[in-house]
C-alpha cells in the first residue's frame, strides 16, 4: 500500500479478522450503511461499521471457465472441441480448453451460448462433450463423442477477464430502426433508455479510489468464493471505469448466481453475481462506501451512432435511471436496468451473513489496483475502402426535379443504364428517389410527374463511410442503391450493390 493510500488509518485487516473470529463485526450492506451516515453522520457511522458490502449482477460477457477433462483411453490431443454444440478454444495442451460465456451453439445460435454451458454445469446437467484431432503417435485418437458432469471434470475454474465495472454508461437509440446491441433492445427515437450495475451497490465504486481491493481479495462469485486475480481488461480507473479480474472454483458456485442468457439478435452472455466486502479502513473509503445513486454519474449514449466515440443524449445518474423514466429533451422516456437489483440486494445480503456467522474473512490484497491505466484504441494501419472510393460521381448520373416529367426521365435512365434517379431542389438539396421499378409502375399507371411517385423518405450515405457499412445499412432496408450526400444533404453521388459487388473486388490493395 502506498504512502498515500496508508494514511488516517481507522482499522487494520487484522483488527477486523479478529472482530470476525470474536463474531463482534459490524457489517452492513452498502445500502445500509448510506442510511446510517444519513441518520449519524460520515464520522461516527466509519467508527462504527468494520465492512461494508456490496453486490451486483449482471451480463459480464468478458467471462468464461478453463476446463480440464482428463485423459480418454486412447488418449487424444483435442484440436477442436465442443460442449452441446458450443466451441471451445483449444489453444492449449491436449485436454485443456477455456470455454467461453459469449461462444454459440453451432446449431442454435442466438438462443444457447457458451453461458449456458456454464449454468448447466454448476446445475448438474450432463453436457455433451464432441472432440476431433488429426492424430499423433502420442495422442493416437482422432474423435470421441461423450457427455460429461461438473464432478467428471478434474479442473473447472470460472476465470473472468473483465467484470464488474465501477459503474457504466447507459444507451438510448436516436435513429428511426430498432438496434439489437450489448445494452439490450433499443427502440426507435429515443423509445427507451437502458442501463448496467448496481449503482450504489456497485462493488468498485464503493471503494472508488481502489484502496481495499486488488490482486488476492476475497470476493462473493457466482454463489461461492473467489478472488480478484488483477485489473480486468479495459481497467480505467481515472474516468470511473475500473474492472477486475476474477476466479473461483465452479464447484462451489451457483445456477442463481451464474445464469445464460441472450441479447436479442446480438448473441449469448453470462450473468455473474459478484459481491466484495469494503473494510473501512480510513475515511476516504468510508466516503466513497456512502456514495448514493444520485452521486454516480451516468452518461447515456445514442447507439445508432456506429462509432466508439459515440455522442452523449445526456448526463444523468443512477437515481434518475431507478426511477423508470430519463427527461430528453422535452420528453420522459422509460429506462430499465439490464442488471438485477433484486439479486445484487440479495449478494450483498448473503456476504454479509457469511461474515456476521465467521464463514468468511477479509483478505488483505497482495497488490492493489492501478488507479490509471493508459487506454489504447486498436488503431486501423492498413487503410479501408470507403463509399467515395467506389460510388458513381455527379457526372455519371442522373438528378432531377419533383416537377420532371416521367417518360423523359425514363428515356434518361434507359440512355445511361442506371436504376436509380435522385430528385433534388433548386439548390441540389435531396428531396427524394425514384427507381427503375418506380418508373415502370408509374407508366402503368399514367402517372405524369415524378413527385407523383417518388419516396420521400431517402436512406443515405456519406463518403467518409466504410463501405461494409453502408452495405449492411442496404441490407436492412432491403434496397438496392443509396444517393451519398455531404453534411446538408447535397447529392454528390451514388452507390449501388452493384458497385460494391463488381468494384470492390478489384480494391483489396486500398
Amino acid at each position: 500500500m502506498n504512502e498515500e493510500r496508508g494514511k488516517e488509518e481507522l482499522r487494520s485487516y487484522e483488527e477486523i479478522n479478529e472482530k470476525i473470529r470474536r463474531g463482534d463485526a459490524v457489517v452492513m450492506t452498502a445500502e445500509e450503511f448510506i442510511e446510517l451516515v444519513e441518520q449519524s453522520g460520515l464520522e461516527k457511522a466509519a467508527k462504527e461499521v468494520d465492512i461494508v458490502t456490496t453486490g451486483t449482477f449482471g451480463a459480464m460477457c468478458s467471462s468464461g471457465a478453463f476446463l480440464n477433462f482428463g485423459h480418454s483411453e486412447p488418449p487424444i490431443k483435442m484440436v477442436r472441441c465442443w460442449l452441446n454444440d458450443v466451441p471451445v478454444y483449444k489453444g492449449l495442451a491436449a485436454v485443456d480448453a477455456y470455454l467461453g460465456a459469449t461462444a454459440m451453439s453451432e446449431t442454435k445460435p442466438f438462443e444457447y451460448g457458451g453461458g449456458h454451458v456454464i449454468e448447466d454445469l454448476v446445475s448438474g446437467k450432463e453436457v455433451e462433450l464432441r472432440a476431433e484431432s488429426y492424430g499423433t503417435d502420442c495422442y493416437p485418437r482422432r474423435s470421441l463423442e461423450t457427455t460429461i458432469t461438473l464432478e467428471d471434470l478434474n479442473q473447472a475454474y470460472l476465470y473472468n477477464p473483465r467484470n464488474a465495472y465501477q459503474r457504466y454508461n447507459a444507451a438510448t437509440n436516436s435513429s428511426d430502426r430498432i438496434l439489437y446491441t450489448y445494452m439490450g433492445t433499443l427502440l426507435p427515437n429515443y423509445g427507451n433508455v437502458t442501463f448496467s450495475g448496481s449503482g450504489q451497490l456497485s462493488p468498485l465504486y464503493k471503494d472508488l479510489n481502489l484502496e481495499t481491493i486488488g490482486f488476492g481479495t476475497r470476493i462473493f462469485l457466482g454463489g461461492g468464493v473467489g478472488y480478484v486475480v488483477g485489473e480486468g481488461t479495459q481497467h480505467k480507473p481515472q474516468d470511473g471505469f475500473a474492472t477486475i479480474a476474477v476466479k473461483g472454483d465452479l464447484r462451489g458456485m451457483s445456477a442463481e448466481y451464474l445464469k445464460g442468457a441472450v441479447f436479442h439478435n446480438y448473441g449469448t452472455t453470462l450473468y455473474v453475481g459478484i459481491g466484495i466486502p469494503i473494510p473501512i479502513i480510513n475515511m476516504r473509503v468510508a466516503a466513497t462506501a456512502a456514495l448514493k445513486d444520485e452521486d454516480i454519474p451516468v452518461n447515456i449514449l445514442d447507439y445508432s451512432v456506429p462509432s466508439r466515440d459515440r455522442p452523449i443524449i445526456k448526463r444523468s445518474n443512477y437515481a434518475e435511471l431507478k426511477s423508470g423514466k430519463v427527461v430528453i429533451g422535452d420528453r420522459e422516456v422509460p429506462s430499465s436496468p439490464l442488471s438485477s437489483l433484486k439479486v445484487a440486494r440479495k449478494i450483498a445480503e448473503t456476504l454479509k451473513r457469511w461474515i456476521e456467522s465467521g464463514e468468511f474473512f477479509i483478505q488483505r490484497p497482495i497488490e492493489l489496483l492501478p488507479n490509471y491505466r493508459e487506454f489504447k484504441p486498436l488503431k486501423i494501419k492498413k487503410r479501408e475502402v470507403t463509399v467515395g472510393d467506389i460510388m458513381m460521381r455527379l457526372k455519371d448520373l442522373v438528378l432531377a426535379r419533383a416537377e420532371d416529367d416521367i417518360k423523359k426521365v425514363a428515356k434518361m435512365i434507359v440512355e445511361k443504364n442506371i436504376d436509380h434517379v435522385p430528385i433534388v431542389n433548386e439548390e441540389g438539396v435531396l428531396i427524394g428517389i425514384v427507381t427503375t421499378w418506380d418508373l415502370t409502375r408509374a407508366l402503368a399507371e399514367d402517372k405524369k410527374t415524378l413527385k407523383e411517385i417518388m419516396t420521400r423518405h431517402v436512406i443515405t450515405a456519406k463518403e467518409s463511410e466504410r463501405v461494409d457499412e453502408v452495405a449492411k445499412r442496404m441490407a436492412e432496408h432491403r434496397i438496392s442503391g443509396l444517393p451519398v450526400v455531404d453534411d446538408v444533404m447535397r447529392v454528390k453521388g451514388l452507390i449501388t450493390s452493384d458497385d460494391i459487388s463488381r468494384k470492390l473486388v478489384g480494391r483489396r490493395g486500398l
